[in-house]
């Protein structure tokens, strides 16, 4: 089980470097678990360890916005260079927070699906619900954007210098344990690329959206007996988010 990382950064401490993103999304989605999102709102500090994600790989990946050169206004984001963010809404109802990778007119991006809330808890259960635990704040990629109040005013951002959302590395000592593979969650019909395992996840983590599916249909169990949950449950489409 990872542990809780409360410490604040040592002054100075510089944001994630972008080299680390400069590289497909399939090799950044799993670098980025650890590492911490940041959100600097109206003088409160909200922080987030990343403990899940996906990869969408651009204009091949037939569950990819970008899909066969795809390029709109909603999505010219994707476009930009390593280390932009791309929101998009979704549904009419919640927000998806993506990193995007590789480099400039590459158009892949990597959904972070979950983080573990670090600080300003309190903060993110006012823009939740009132009561909310901990593991209910930021568990789903709709989850989070709500919590952490992103919205697509934030589309378009830079991640990797210090402003109003950005990246920082995982904080010293920090381990998430085992990290799993799956394949993504809440896809349509896009065929062959369903049964990627292109999300990652920190397998023993209360703060994940859903646990690792053992076969098609089921979701593992966790945080007590097994049960079956819907895709759309851990907040967000978590479909073709990127």
């Amino acid at each position: 089980m990872p542990t809780r990382e409360r410490r604040r950064d040592a002054p100075g401490a510089d944001p994630l470097a972008r080299r680390v993103l400069e590289e497909s999304a399939d090799r950044v989605a799993p670098r980025l678990i650890g590492c911490r999102l940041v959100r600097e709102l109206e003088g409160v500090r909200l922080v987030g360890v990343i403990v899940e994600t996906e990869a969408y790989l651009g204009e091949r990946d037939r569950a990819a916005h970008a899909f066969g050169g795809r390029r709109t206004p909603r999505n010219e984001s994707m476009y930009g260079p390593a280390g932009t963010a791309y929101v998009y809404f979704t549904y009419g109802m919640h927000h998806c927070f993506n990193v995007v990778c590789a480099g400039v007119g590459i158009p892949q991006a990597v959904l972070v699906r979950a983080v573990m809330p670090a600080e300003g808890l309190e903060a993110m259960r006012a823009r939740r619900f009132r009561g909310a635990a901990d593991r209910a704040l930021c568990s789903g990629p709709g989850k989070l954007c709500q919590a952490m109040a992103i919205d697509r005013a934030l589309d378009g951002a830079d991640l990797c210098v210090r402003g109003p959302v950005y990246l920082m590395p995982p904080a010293p000592g920090w381990t998430p344990g085992r990290v799993a593979r799956d394949r993504r969650i809440g896809l349509g019909d896009v065929g062959a690329w369903g049964t990627r395992r292109l999300r990652w996840l920190v397998a023993a983590s209360e703060f994940v959206s859903v646990g690792v599916r053992r076969r098609p249909g089921e979701i593992a169990k966790r945080n007590g007996p097994a049960r079956r949950r819907r895709a759309c449950d851990a907040g967000g489409d978590g479909g073709p988010d990127a």
